[in-house]
């Protein structure tokens, strides 16, 4: 299985090839769009701000390579500020449209809690997606961000306490996203990576 980390300028590509490649996958950081359209997964990590992120995703057309992951059934991660791109709109430090694969906003955290939140939190499976299979139970992971996703209970597959229920894993057929980052989470971020690596092609699953 070949892993392909999408490369638009922004925060922990490398640890999280690192992650994959220390599991035993091969995993490249690319902006090359044949690349992409090769790999058997896709993963959108990142760090930083949402407007920058959008802008350039669009500007070099990663948009529509991600799209083309999406629509050809192949497993996608998106992690961190890679999970917010994929929702609808982002509310930080203005009004943004994201990629609107998956139905949900990205929001402040509330003023009641230090922000930015950076730490170990416990979280709680809402449930058992393919990515927390062999998981304990309130299994924790590592945390650096200010704004959070608020979608429908039904695509959320995670949840943590801060301030309040914050909405931190996502999953919807082929589409994962978590907003914890699973390359800094010690083994049960590395076995949350083994998981997404085990996964299949959603359209080629039932040959």
């Amino acid at each position: 299985m070949s892993i392909a980390i999408i490369d638009y300028g922004m925060g922990n590509l490398r640890s999280v090839q690192k992650a994959f490649e220390f599991l035993g996958y091969e995993a490249q950081v690319t902006e090359n769009k044949e690349e992409i359209r090769k790999a058997d997964q896709v993963v959108l990590p990142g760090v930083g701000a949402f407007r920058d992120a959008i802008k350039t995703l669009q500007e070099k057309r990663l948009d529509e390579e991600i799209y083309r992951a999406v629509e050809d059934g192949k497993p996608f991660l998106g992690i961190c500020l890679g999970m917010h791109l994929i929702f609808e709109k982002s509310y930080e430090y203005g009004e943004y449209q994201g990629l609107g694969l998956l139905k949900g906003n990205i929001v402040k955290l509330p003023n009641t809690v230090k922000v930015p939140h950076i730490g170990w939190n416990s979280l709680k499976i809402e449930k058992r997606a393919p990515l927390f299979e062999g998981l304990p139970e309130e299994p924790y992971v590592y945390f650096v961000h200010s704004y959070h996703l608020e979608t429908d209970a039904s695509v959320v597959s995670a949840t943590t306490f801060y301030g309040k229920e914050i909405q931190v894993a996502a999953q919807n057929k082929n589409i994962y996203a978590t907003q914890f980052h699973p390359e800094k989470s010690g083994n049960i971020g590395l076995k949350i990576l083994k998981n997404f690596g085990g996964l299949k092609n959603e359209n080629l699953s039932s040959d």
